[in-house]
């Protein structure tokens, strides 16, 4: 009894140790080169063939509310968690343009956009750098789209067609030989209508001085920039925002397969998911508040889906919330309180364990899934590589798999946690028949994934590398 009791103990001992290391050294290794499309148009390499994986954070006001004290405590807490991408933005969404940053300085002259305040651009430049000494890209939106389309927020809207050409050339010239950047055209707003020939030309603006830094559109809820933009030179990957309205796989089946899918083929990711302690549809007194599982079914979700990456957001974090200032969408916290939050661990969890396979190769592969009936919030999702299988059950249900549609003649099996970030191995098994998979725990809260390797390839355990 006591070698059984003490074996448990263990066990939870490594379940719970996993989830506190933390990531050594810089995030990326940025001396690869810079980012390119990959060649089979699904993922994005550095310029010499190393992958590079797409683990983004939201940090809208970035550049707006904090001082440098606080940018440096907060991208350090995010190298440590092994973020890639901080998302920000200039011309910030909480009247940006009215009300200085941190340092006391607006972004334009008279709000004009061919008028840019050198000293407020020189406070991004330094934040840009500081991102780059820790291995992080900017993903960097030029403004937010209430400076282009009112809609809701403060405005005032300052762009059109031409000065938004201008405002492109200025900052395409800026930012050329920065290394770390992601260019993100748009900010939360539709690309049609009206709207079409001011995104374009900011996006045509800024590549005629930097060809060198890939770039997206960041649209409004439920919906992608595929729909406006994918024949659009300037986009080189699509962006879409599943947004804070629902559980559901159905978005994903919505908005993700079909990107995946468009031609031309670019690669797609999720650019605004749930966000943790967000409150569900903004209802939070019915639905409650999105959480750790949420966050971390939105990320394998839409990763085995066939997106390239994921970005994590939290609801205190994207608007810097502190005491005195007022909370957007029944924000709850401060921003600081709310770093350490432990879906923003599971993130760490979640990159290792695709680094730890060639996660370039993966596509959906939800044929091997034999269950003939898995609620949509539930849903168990599939993707593979050449030699691996990823199989992610968010609620714990059983899963049957197809392991003669693996095309291995052993697959050697494996549980992996993400909340903590630890594998265990279940076994080897011939690659011919349909083998039910049941995970150590069920329910809400108890999400796995079903880890396949092709016997012969010796991989690691998932989640080391």
């Amino acid at each position: 009894m006591k070698p059984t009791l003490l074996t448990i103990l263990l066990f939870f001992i490594l379940q719970l140790s996993g989830q506190e290391v933390k990531w050594e050294g810089p995030s990326v290794n940025l001396n690869h080169g810079k980012l390119r499309v990959s060649q089979n148009s699904r993922y994005l390499t550095f310029e010499n063939g190393h992958p590079f994986f797409y683990l983004g954070d939201t940090a809208w006001e970035l550049f707006h509310r904090l001082n440098k004290t606080e940018v440096e405590k907060f991208l350090e807490n995010r190298r440590e968690k092994g973020f890639t991408v901080i998302q920000a933005v200039i011309l910030a969404e909480l009247d940006g343009l009215n009300t200085p940053n941190a340092e006391g300085e607006r972004p334009l002259i008279d709000n004009d956009p061919t008028k840019p305040n050198e000293k407020y651009f020189a406070h991004v430049d330094w934040v840009i750098r500081l991102a780059q000494q820790k291995g992080m890209f900017i993903g960097l939106l030029p403004t937010w789209g209430d400076k282009v389309d009112k809609q809701w927020g403060v405005g005032p809207v300052i762009f059109n067609e031409t000065n938004a050409y201008a405002y492109g050339q200025f900052l395409g010239e800026r930012y050329k030989n920065f290394p770390n950047i992601i260019w993100i055209n748009g900010g939360d707003r539709q690309g049609g209508g009206n709207n079409f020939q001011v995104w374009e030309a900011l996006g045509k603006g800024i590549k005629s001085k930097d060809p060198n830094h890939l770039m997206t559109f960041h649209p409004w809820g439920e919906h992608s920039s595929s729909q406006w933009f994918r024949h659009s030179d300037w986009l080189d990957f699509n962006m879409l925002q599943t947004g804070h309205g629902q559980r559901s796989y159905a978005i994903y089946k919505r908005l993700l397969t079909p990107d995946y899918e468009t031609i031309p083929e670019k690669p797609v990711l999720d650019g605004e998911p749930r966000y943790e302690d967000h409150p569900v549809n903004w209802n939070p007194q019915v639905l409650g508040w999105f959480d750790d599982a949420d966050v971390r079914q939105a990320a394998y979700w839409s990763m085995f889906s066939g997106s390239f990456g994921h970005t994590y957001g939290n609801h205190a974090i994207w608007q810097m919330l502190k005491p005195g200032r007022e909370p957007i969408g029944q924000a709850r916290n401060s921003w600081e309180k709310n770093l350490d939050m432990p879906g923003a661990w599971d993130m760490l969890n979640f990159r290792r364990l695709l680094e730890s396979r060639p996660f370039t190769e993966g596509t959906p592969f939800q044929s091997i899934v034999m269950n003939s009936y898995v609620p949509e919030t539930d849903y168990i999702v599939a993707s593979r590589g050449k030699n691996y299988i990823f199989v992610y059950l968010p609620t714990g249900w059983s899963a049957e798999i197809n392991l003669l549609r693996c095309g291995w003649v052993r697959a050697k099996a494996w549980w992996y946690n993400p909340r903590t970030g630890e594998a265990t191995e279940i076994g080897t098994f011939q690659g011919r028949d349909i083998r039910t998979f049941s995970p150590p725990t069920r329910g809400r809260g108890n999400d796995w994934v079903l880890v396949l390797d092709n016997a012969k390839m010796n991989f690691p355990p998932p989640g080391k590398i």
